[in-house]
């Protein structure tokens, strides 16, 4: 094997890790490892400029080892890789020391400690690249269809995107028709546009596009496979069907909130603003059938210790539906009674005010001492006058959040992916993969990720099939190689790995006919590289790829 070339990369991470840890000193030391060619700092390594500087330096000193002394690998791993494999440089022989989380955070007071700290981490890490070997990831084919499950508007824009780009896509839903929240919707904010116009807009692209299948009174029986060729069962009509898609985006929505045994609710005096949305849609009821005075109470059923998030929709509905209801009624009284106004942006806050200046009046109350909803009327505690106010309530409207779909956590099982405490789905990471899910292949959008207004789930159903498109645009995909290995001379198939794989990667099987031989075996497309099987295995028969014994020694002696 070449003898190891390392260069050291130590970031100042703006002032995060500059500010705490003596980094010229950390250079300085650097240059006395054993295998160090090149060492230096940078103010950040992970912008264009330090990137750049990255790629250059290992072409100019031929450097086959590179170790970046920086903030953490969980978000920044995968851009140094990049840049390396850039340079020409394999990117599993690339090594991170996160000297910012696990010295500079929490050693703040302690300069010359954290320092200290930081060598020792710094020399492990030189340590652990020199006995870095490269690794060639794995390469799978990909089936070039998608599935879209959920036939709202998320859905639908996601489907559309994707057919326009040439996909052949299958857009599954559970209901006998496309729409999802959108058919029971009224007017959309900011542009008051109906929501029947751009559900049939939407139908009509849909219709006249031959990329896309449409699967109503569909069901997800069974997702398995693995990215690149998901082989999906789905049940219609009765009928169960098998294809197989490269690639899978949920946008199966969420559901409003029925606030049962709050305020008196009972669907007809007391009512949801789902429910009222549906009134406006009816011909006439604006013009003879609007009560005198109409109440609005928001959070209902949010920002509790059930729910504590907010909905993020239910303020700008209530102000819209009022806007509504004054534009064609203005005699009729319309008040809000709420904890917080969440208006966000100059056109939202811009309804706001037209609602204001239309008559609509706004009343704050403290959560401690919530309305109280009478026959006939709602009393309130009035935050800015400090006294009871008793109103005539010919309707009450209850403004109450998005929930998951009941199925939720049902579906993400099959899917194999993650859900939060609420049962929306979880992606990666918020900034770097917010439409992705924790699957590679399988992402999602709109409210099945997070409550979110209509513009927001388009936006989102764009931004999820441009992701698809890429996975699906190639002829194969790159997995990472990092995964567990087994000595079959080894195993005792003891079953404990096959026991404690959380992805079903591993099975214990016969491996030789003749004399009925049985060792455990690794998928290689479903392993994660997690290491729980090379971690519990007794008789030390499996490894993880690029983490062998020499090298966790290694670290060990150089600390």
């Amino acid at each position: 094997m070449e003898k190891p070339k390392v260069g050291v990369f130590v970031c100042h991470c703006g002032v995060e890790i500059g500010a705490v840890l003596n980094v010229p000193e950390l250079v300085q030391y650097a240059c006395t490892l054993p295998y160090v060619v090149f060492a230096q700092d940078d103010a950040r390594t992970c912008t264009e400029a330090g990137l750049t500087n990255l790629a250059s330096t290992i072409s100019q000193h031929s450097l086959n080892r590179v170790v970046i002394a920086s903030c953490t690998p969980r978000t920044h791993a995968p851009l140094f890789q990049d840049t390396c494999k850039k340079a020409g440089l394999n990117p599993h022989l690339f090594e991170f020391v996160n000297i910012r989380d696990q010295c500079a955070f929490v050693h703040t007071g302690d300069t010359d400690g954290a320092t200290k700290k930081a060598k020792d981490l710094l020399r492990m890490g030189v340590a652990s690249a020199a006995k870095r070997t490269p690794l060639d990831p794995l390469r799978l084919p990909v089936e070039p269809t998608a599935l879209v499950l959920g036939g709202g508007v998320a859905g639908m824009t996601a489907a559309l995107s994707l057919a326009s780009r040439g996909y052949q896509v299958k857009l599954g839903e559970r209901e006998p028709a496309l729409g999802g929240l959108l058919k029971s919707l009224h007017r959309l904010y900011p542009t008051g546009e109906k929501a029947s116009t751009i559900l049939e807009k939407k139908l009509e692209a849909i219709e006249n596009c031959t990329n896309i299948e449409v699967l109503t009174s569909a069901t997800v029986r069974d997702i398995r496979g693995v990215p690149g060729r998901y082989e999906v069962v789905i049940e219609k009509d009765g009928e169960e069907r098998e294809f197989v898609v490269g690639a899978i985006i949920t946008a199966t929505g969420a559901q409003e909130f029925v606030p049962e045994g709050m305020y008196s609710y009972d669907g007809e005096k007391v009512i949801t603003q789902g429910q009222l949305e549906r009134l406006l849609s009816q011909d006439g009821w604006l013009n003879s059938s609007t009560p005198e005075s109409i109440v609005m109470i928001q959070c209902v059923g949010a920002r509790d210790d059930t729910r504590p998030y907010c909905s993020r929709i239910c303020c700008m509905t209530a102000v819209e539906n009022a806007i509504e209801i004054k534009k064609a009624r203005p005699s009729r009284q319309v008040y809000v009674l709420y904890r917080d106004m969440l208006t966000q942006g100059n056109k939202y806050e811009g309804l706001y005010g037209e609602a204001r200046n239309r008559g609509v009046a706004f009343v704050q109350f403290d959560p401690e001492s919530p309305p109280q909803v009478l026959p006939g009327e709602v009393v309130v505690e009035d935050k800015l006058l400090g006294q009871p106010l008793h109103i005539d309530a010919d309707l009450v409207v209850l403004s109450t959040p998005l929930v998951s779909q009941p199925d939720a956590a049902d579906l993400a099982q099959s899917l194999g992916v993650m859900v939060d405490e609420y049962g929306f789905l979880h992606e990666p990471h918020l900034k770097h993969r917010p439409l992705d899910t924790t699957v590679d292949g399988i992402f999602q959008c709109g409210s099945a990720h997070w409550p979110c207004d209509v513009g927001e789930s388009v936006l989102q159903a764009y931004g999820a099939a441009a992701r698809a498109s890429v996975f699906l645009g190639t002829d194969h995909l790159e997995m990472s190689p990092i995964v567990a290995k087994v000595n079959v001379a080894r195993c005792a198939a003891c079953g404990l790995c096959e026991e404690l794989c959380p992805y079903h990667a591993v099975s214990v099987m016969v491996v030789d006919q003749r004399r009925g031989t049985k060792a455990a075996q690794v998928s290689e497309v479903l392993c994660k590289g997690c290491g729980a099987c090379a971690a519990a295995c007794r008789s030390h028969a499996i490894d993880l790829a690029g983490y062998t014994n020499e090298r966790v020694f290694a670290m060990i002696e150089a600390f």
